[in-house]
């Protein structure tokens, strides 16, 4: 088997999530990564997912381990004397230049597309960004809290009447993001061979928040009205709703072809006077009567715990889903058998399991390759690789651009 990705540099200077992640995913595919980070390192080795609501003593931190592993890290000061001009030389010999510094940092530090395409005509530019380039927000600083789900009308779009805006899980919006970066790069790439010239592909979290809600903005553009919420005890279609059992597990029916499913579920829940009732015979009729019908099914669907629901759901061949908890996840046969997690081994946090690559390609090797790297673990390796004499080495060390 083949790495896709096999013989290609990523030069990354960035922090936070979906820079750092999309060099990741691109190390799974057997590129190689230089992870370049200020002093101290990237911000992200020090969040703590406590303050997100969690209780647990971790060693380490496992979410910097998700969005960089398997890269070389190198520490560099910016501000230093020296320190920009080190960058663009590792720059000079990378396929892709992936960051996510503010534009007047890309300026200050001489990294913008230009600078970077005048030492290296053929890199592919990876820009990530809260709000783009360019317009009145362009320096704007954007997490996915706020650009993502927020801006994009993402939160509002779930908001439920006379509730609060619900927020996002963490890095929700990050690894969405990603990988609209990663198929830029890709293609970039793919462009790159075909014309022998530099590429720059940019990536926003406005930008793919709106994408997620594509399918409302759709109508959103035409009818230039909100959508309405989702009303759990009057949907427009009592067959995709959420249901709950009785041992508190809940249930997501998804048929969004009622008329097709509409017997059948009747006769699931023993409801068969429903399927033979004129009241409910066509889609209309149901809207008409939903929350007669919504109030009926969910009274059934309390009467029995969740393996039992299970098992008629899939004897009458219907399309549901179990509402899981992310503890769910860990055991669901499902989920293993599709390897949607791996092992790393860690030299200080030993063996633990963490997201697997969110793709495969049949006969190609794809995967995990080893834990993130220690902040500026590959300092000294990377820079004689670069071909700096023991002089400029000196020189800059003494400058603090190392810290």
């Amino acid at each position: 088997m083949k790495a896709p990705l096999e013989g290609i540099r990523v030069l990354e200077v960035a922090n936070w999530l979906v820079a750092p992640c999309t060099a990741a995913l691109m190390v799974d595919m057997g590129a190689e990564a230089i992870k370049v980070e200020p002093p101290g390192g990237d911000a992200l080795r020090g969040f703590d997912m406590n303050t997100l609501g969690y209780d647990y003593d971790f060693k380490g931190s496992y979410v910097f381990e998700l969005d960089n592993r398997g890269k070389r890290s190198i520490t560099v000061d910016l501000e230093r004397p020296g320190g920009s001009e080190l960058v663009q030389r590792l720059a000079q010999d990378v396929d892709v230049f992936v960051t996510n510094l503010i534009q007047s940092r890309r300026e200050r530090y001489r990294l913008t597309p230009a600078a970077i395409h005048a030492i290296n005509p053929t890199a592919v530019y990876a820009s990530f960004s809260g709000y783009g380039t360019r317009g009145p927000d362009a320096a704007r600083p954007g997490f996915d809290y706020a650009a993502f789900w927020a801006r994009s009308g993402v939160m509002r779009a779930l908001t439920l009447p006379d509730s609060p805006p619900p927020l996002c899980r963490p890095g929700q919006g990050d690894h969405t993001t990603t990988l609209n970066l990663l198929a830029g790069v890709l293609a970039a790439l793919r462009l790159r061979d075909a014309t022998g010239e530099g590429q720059v592909v940019d990536a926003t979290l406005l930008g793919t928040g709106m994408w997620t809600v594509g399918t409302d903005l759709a109508s959103v553009l035409v009818a230039r009205q909100q959508p309405p919420p989702h009303d759990h005890a009057a949907p427009g279609n009592p067959l995709h709703n959420a249901y709950e059992c009785s041992d508190g597990r809940w249930i997501q029916l998804v048929m969004p072809q009622p008329d097709r499913f509409w017997t059948r579920v009747c006769t699931m829940l023993g409801l068969h006077a429903w399927a033979e009732d004129e009241r409910y015979d066509s889609i209309p009729k149901r809207q008409d009567h939903t929350q007669v019908l919504t109030r009926g099914i969910a009274e059934r669907f309390r009467q029995h715990d969740f393996p039992y629901w299970r098992e008629r759901l899939d004897e009458f061949g219907l399309i549901w889903a179990p509402v899981s908890t992310l503890p769910d996840l860990i055991d669901d046969p499902q989920v293993r058998e599709m390897e949607i997690f791996a092992e790393i081994e860690h030299p200080e946090l030993g063996r633990f399991e963490t997201m697997n690559t969110p793709f495969q390609i049949a006969g190609a090797e794809i995967g995990v390759r080893g834990p993130a790297p220690a902040a500026g673990e590959h300092t000294a390796e990377v820079v004689r690789e670069a071909g700096l004499s023991d002089d400029e080495i000196a020189e800059l060390a003494a400058n603090g651009v190392f810290g």
